[in-house]
């Protein structure tokens, strides 16, 4: 089926698109001697010694990426990133519409447009100065937007795929839609649990370090979308 061989595509590029960039824009950070004396001499501001933030949430991902030259990486890969979303999100409904013989938009479409929105949003403001109050707020809220839409997105696309699996049996791999069952649960419960102590000040090497989990297991999600459905011709 095409619509599956589209998903596939989308999937493995959605996973590793970002994924990359955002790793890249750490090496640099903390490697800018890599690129002294030349025109991509790395900003003061992006530059950090060796972590691993992975574990000890020494810095951001925003402070990694959006300084020159990192944003150079990080924001024309976001913004394709939101493309292929969009193209993702809009496969499955189709796929979904496909076996349930309906023409309709489903809820996750809605919201994994709307979650591909907000990241393109977030990337081409992100390194941008204005010195007031409520455009770091517009940030913040952003981002908050983009996961919150994301997880609902995802959470809806299960919902349905588990429902259908009856139907699917020939063509998915089951083991790949517990794990994505699995992960959306982990997902949504950490998003939960943690909104105290992100709403407060201070614990900033914990947000860090969730910052940087939190948007590896969102992408991994796109990894076993890839391994969820079998080849087809």
């Amino acid at each position: 089926m095409h619509e599956i061989t589209q998903i596939r595509k989308l999937s493995i590029w959605i996973f590793f698109i970002p994924l990359l960039a955002i790793n890249l824009c750490l090496y640099i950070s903390q490697n800018p001697e890599l690129l002294e004396n030349t025109i991509f001499t790395v900003d003061q501001l992006g530059r950090s010694g060796f972590s691993i933030p992975y574990l000890d949430g020494s810095l951001s991902i925003s402070r990694a990426s959006r300084t020159f030259p990192q944003y150079l990486i990080f924001k024309p890969s976001m913004i394709l990133t939101s493309v292929l979303l969009y193209f993702y999100w809009k496969s499955n409904n189709n796929l979904i519409n496909e076996f349930n013989s309906t023409n309709l938009n489903y809820k996750f479409k809605t919201f994994g447009i709307l979650s591909a929105v907000f990241l393109a949003i977030h990337s081409i403001f992100l390194g941008i100065k204005f010195d007031i109050q409520i455009y770091k707020l517009f940030r913040r809220v952003v981002l908050l937007l983009f996961i919150i839409f994301e997880i609902i997105a995802q959470g809806y696309l299960v919902y349905h795929l588990y429902k259908l699996k009856k139907n699917l049996e020939t063509i998915i791999n089951r083991n790949f839609l517990i794990l994505k069952i699995i992960l959306v649960a982990i997902l949504a419960s950490v998003a939960i649990l943690s909104l105290p102590i992100l709403l407060t000040k201070g614990n900033t090497h914990f947000k860090h370090a969730l910052e940087w989990n939190y948007f590896v297991g969102v992408v991994i999600f796109y990894l076993f979308s890839r391994l969820f459905w079998r080849r087809t011709t």
